[in-house]
């Protein structure tokens, strides 16, 4: 931690020059910090968050918007290029903003910046959900095995992977008869009921579970 903050504070004196820079800077760093203990992350995260809202700063683009909108976007957009399995409404409820105000934030960091981000395997949420949900490891090694299955019929293409681990977690449930509701699943994964319920119908009708 303690190099990552000697970086980011290069960066900082680096911005000096420009004093509106350096005090949007300032507090774009005050929120990153706070985050980071709220949403227990990685100080490679940190780091990305830090180099793509630089990168924003640079481009002009947080003229005219909020400077937590746009720093929670880019955490975001570091989680995802680390496939660190933080959601959108994880992010959200740590920065007290909007979803859909950081999500239109996020789509402009894609656009304006040209990030390119990694397709996350939904394998890797399974542990996270489970622990938050507190789910045995017999529901746990189903869901993985319901995940691999569903990748080999490419059923998980395109899908958000966060819901789909949930899906397969509730249907493992089910499976198992771990006494587990969408409801518990979904506040767990951060993801909605609705996307549980189609994605669980989607997986139970392919795999003919």
């Amino acid at each position: 931690m303690k190099s990552t903050i000697e970086r980011l504070r290069t960066w900082d004196n680096r911005s000096q020059v420009h004093e509106p820079v350096d005090r949007n800077f300032r507090q774009a760093f005050s929120e990153l910090d706070r985050l980071k203990t709220k949403l227990a992350l990685s100080d490679a995260v940190i780091e990305k968050t830090a180099y793509i809202y630089r990168k924003a700063l640079d481009k002009g683009l947080v003229r005219g918007r909020s400077i937590p909108g746009l720093i929670a976007a880019s955490l975001y957009a570091a989680c995802r290029n680390t496939e660190t399995p933080r959601t959108l409404t994880d992010v959200a409820n740590g920065i007290n903003i909007k979803r859909k105000d950081i999500a239109r934030c996020y789509r402009l960091l894609l656009r304006e910046l040209d990030l390119k981000m990694p397709v996350v395997n939904p394998v890797k949420c399974i542990s996270r959900i489970s622990s938050i949900a507190e789910l045995s490891e017999k529901t746990k090694r189903r869901a993985v095995e319901i995940l691999d299955h569903a990748a080999k019929i490419e059923l998980s293409a395109g899908k958000d992977p966060m819901g789909l681990a949930a899906a397969a977690l509730y249907l493992s449930c089910v499976i198992n008869g771990e006494n587990k509701t969408q409801k518990d699943i979904a506040v767990a994964a951060g993801v909605t009921e609705v996307t549980i319920r189609n994605r669980y119908k989607g997986l139970k009708e392919a795999l003919e579970l």
